[in-house]
């Protein structure tokens, strides 16, 4: 599979403090379910506010190529006419899922139920990516996975024809693990169980519950002391068409959220932001180090929380982030970093395992991300810690982004802050997850340029 020519990208310090209204793209994995779970309902399911990344369009190309029709109209609605549980037709092409593990696992749950031959493959960054965390648990359904060392795709799936339930604990908080588990669920009969150590984000539950399955959750303490939680499914249900509200996503307000407490005299609005508490763990680490965030006009939609961001720039200070609060921030602790580096004093992020197994092996790219930049960064075991003076980093950096889009945008970010400017090596997969991010914070107040240009 050919992979694009890089996208280097220079970022420069903001000549003034950043101000406007930013409207961020919708939840990216709210816009893979909303997808997913219309395909396999009865009926139209309509979805505004989808996210049109890259990412997502692999997952409605592949629920085309499932059975389903998945339009979008003029307007930006998104409309999905499913094929039931159960009714998805075998792909008569190999499933490219591109740069987008979410897509690729949760996939590999509603597929190991289906008794279909498919083949699921992914851009370089994606075919490095362990899938051997959801084939362990799917093969127990009686589906057979076939992939290559180390259960990297490409991956070939024969979807069981019997499906088994499964009762499953989750080693390791993983949302995507939980919700693959349950996706297969949906067609076996009987009681499909999940326990998992934390809670993680919890969007699959949220969204079967919307199409009209039934799902019971209960709260467990786990032998470290922390709340673990059990989820069941009842299998086979008959999924209804219903409309969904896509909100904005968390895990994007995060760059130009951390830029605008960044760059001093800053007051930036970022409305309909996603506000789910198990995805807002950024927000209450930020608010701890002392930023200035006020959340307005709180409400709720499609059954997810949402609330529209005021946040003006100053002054941040070190804190120590607990281990237990990564499964609702997983995907911010690069930006959170960004934002330690400049603050006063030495911020600890514990228990960070799970970003070596991200798009990169986001703990060593993040902490090269800042060393490459001037800032004094130590990891001790699965903890970074990162010591902060208090003032913008030198920066002067090239940031090596491996394919990972986060890393990309958090090193931009940064560049917005430091003395001399930073260079995200690759940029082109930020569209993967934020379509127009670079037009969008360069018209709030930042410099960022293809580095070809003088």
């Amino acid at each position: 599979m050919d992979e694009a020519a890089p996208t280097p990208l220079i970022s420069a310090k903001a000549a003034a403090p950043l101000n406007g209204t930013i409207a961020i793209p919708g939840d990216k994995s709210i816009s893979h379910r909303a997808l997913m779970f219309g395909a396999l309902a009865i009926g139209e399911t309509r979805i505004t506010g989808l996210l049109t990344g890259e990412d997502v369009l692999r997952t409605a190309a592949a629920m085309r190529a499932l059975g389903a029709e998945v339009t979008r109209d003029p307007d930006g609605t998104w409309r999905v006419a499913g094929r039931g549980i159960g009714g998805l037709t075998e792909p008569a092409d190999v499933l490219d899922m591109g740069n987008s593990g979410t897509a690729a696992r949760l996939l590999c749950g509603i597929l190991a139920t289906h008794p279909l031959f498919s083949v699921m493959t992914g851009d370089a960054s994606l075919r490095g990516r362990p899938m051997r965390r959801v084939i362990d648990p799917l093969s127990a359904t009686g589906a057979h996975f076939f992939a290559r060392e180390g259960g990297r795709l490409p991956l070939a799936i024969q979807g069981a024809r019997d499906a088994l339930p499964l009762d499953y604990r989750v080693p390791v908080p993983s949302a995507q693990v939980k919700s693959a588990v349950l996706l297969a669920g949906l067609n076996a009969p009987g009681i499909t169980r999940v326990e998992e150590p934390e809670a993680t984000r919890d969007h699959t539950e949220n969204m079967l519950r919307h199409f009209g399955a039934t799902v019971s959750v209960e709260i467990s303490e786990t032998p470290t002391g922390r709340n673990g939680r059990i989820v069941e499914l009842q299998g086979q249900p008959e999924l209804r068409a219903a409309d969904v509200v896509v909100p904005g996503d968390p895990s994007s307000a995060a760059f130009p959220l951390v830029a605008a407490l960044l760059v001093p005299g800053s007051k930036v609005t970022i409305p309909a932001v996603g506000l789910n508490p198990l995805r807002t763990g950024l927000f209450l680490c930020l608010e701890e180090m002392g930023a200035n965030i006020a959340i307005l006009n709180r409400r709720t939609e499609g059954g997810e929380p949402v609330g529209d961001l005021q946040v003006t720039g100053g002054p941040l200070h070190a804190v120590d982030v607990p281990p237990e609060r990564a499964p609702s921030m997983i995907d911010e602790y690069p930006i959170l970093a960004v934002a330690a580096a400049c603050a006063t004093g030495t911020t600890r992020l514990r228990g960070l395992k799970e970003l070596r197994v991200k798009e990169s092996d986001r703990l060593a790219a993040t902490a090269a991300l800042l060393t490459v930049n001037g800032v004094r960064v130590e990891i001790e075991g699965d903890d970074m810690i990162i010591h902060g003076t208090g003032a913008p980093p030198s920066g002067g950096g090239v940031v090596e982004t491996h394919m990972d889009h986060r890393i990309a945008m958090s090193a931009i970010v940064l560049g917005m802050v430091t003395a001399a400017p930073v260079t995200a090596d690759d940029a082109g997969f930020i569209d993967t997850s934020f379509p127009g991010f670079v037009e969008l914070m360069n018209a709030i107040g930042a410099s960022i340029r293809p580095a070809a240009q003088s």
